[in-house]
């Protein structure tokens, strides 16, 4: 089974959270899939946002505030 390290993107409102996470690959048709733990560290980053607590978010990975691009 090999690992590898990505960057997933949790959009929430008017932030985006930077998460670092673990693929397993295997043989499997189901790969490359999340580990459990990883699983749940999006989902509680989802959950901080999404009422834009940015302190509970922030251990998990950096947070950026989207702001509208005027025309």
């Amino acid at each position: 089974m090999k690992r590898r390290k990505k960057i997933k993107y949790v959009h929430e409102g008017r932030y985006v959270a930077e998460v670092n996470v673990e693929l397993m690959e295997n043989e499997s048709n189901w790969s490359p899939y999340l580990r459990v733990d990883d699983a749940y560290k999006l989902d509680d980053v989802r959950h901080a946002l999404r009422p834009g607590d940015r302190a509970l978010a922030s251990p998990y990975g950096r947070i950026y505030e989207l702001q509208p691009v005027a025309h």
